[in-house]
């Protein structure tokens, strides 16, 4: 049974507890990467994930927060021994990125490496990403600081999960999360390209999402107690405060 699991629940200043926000999508056979931020390598090890196990990769965007961790995930699944493609899905400008950042490393050199193949993300509304046995992928873009995206997720059942991404609030999203039984949200703050809690409920009521799960958020134990509080203003489903190695089933 598929689950998702919060890698990491922390805006862009992580602390000992909040790794910053990235996702697992596993079935056991499979296993889909949402991010990777600096400590994506220990935090799959932490869920049980074998890092050189990884089938496909998505990058939301190039922030040092959902990407640093590209360089080690990469040369350490190089030095375990893998040799299986690993299938990397991004916006045309995050793999142009992530490509000057790798060959800064010289990756070209690395002795009988393993492929790599890069699949751009075209930036327009619920553009297919990917179909797997349990699940299909679109994305759509949103609103932030450099190009973006957020994403949706069907299981076979019927279910969907919907993830913002870092984005202010957008119709988007509302479309993302088109009744959703599971909508992670980011909770920066109401500021240039992030959402508030309360801005996040207003779009899970909008979207009519069965479930709110607040993401990307401040790791401060004051700031964090109320994140949900607001939300609720805004939003009478089930409201979760995110916490790191969080699992939830899904596709049920």
């Amino acid at each position: 049974m598929p689950e998702w699991i919060v890698l990491g629940s922390a805006h862009a200043v992580p602390d000992a507890q909040h790794a910053n926000t990235h996702f697992a999508l596993t079935d056991g056979e499979r296993t889909l990467l949402v991010d990777a931020p600096c400590e994506v390598v220990p935090r799959l090890r932490q869920a049980g994930i074998s890092p050189w196990h990884l089938t496909e990769i998505i990058l939301t965007h190039f922030h040092p927060d959902h990407t640093a961790g590209m360089p080690m995930l990469l040369m350490d699944s190089w030095l375990q021994g893998r040799t299986a493609p690993l299938h990397i899905y991004a916006l045309a400008d995050v793999i142009e990125r992530l490509q000057q950042l790798m060959a800064l490393y010289r990756w070209e050199t690395w002795p009988d490496f393993f492929p790599v193949h890069f699949h751009t993300i075209a930036e327009k509304p619920l553009t297919r990403v990917l179909e797997a046995p349990g699940w299909q992928v679109w994305a759509s873009p949103v609103v932030h600081m450099v190009p973006a995206i957020g994403l949706r997720v069907a299981f076979p059942n019927g279910e969907v999960l919907a993830y913002s991404g870092d984005t202010g609030p957008t119709e988007a999203v509302v479309d993302l999360a088109r009744e959703a039984d599971y909508l992670f949200h980011e909770a920066s703050g109401a500021m240039e390209g992030h959402t508030s809690a309360f801005q996040a409920g207003e779009i899970a009521a909008r979207a009519q999402a069965k479930r709110l799960y607040l993401v990307h958020t401040a790791t401060d134990a004051a700031s964090r107690a109320a994140l949900a509080v607001e939300a609720r203003k805004a939003f009478g489903g089930e409201v979760t405060l995110a916490d790191d190695l969080l699992r939830v089933s899904v596709g049920e």
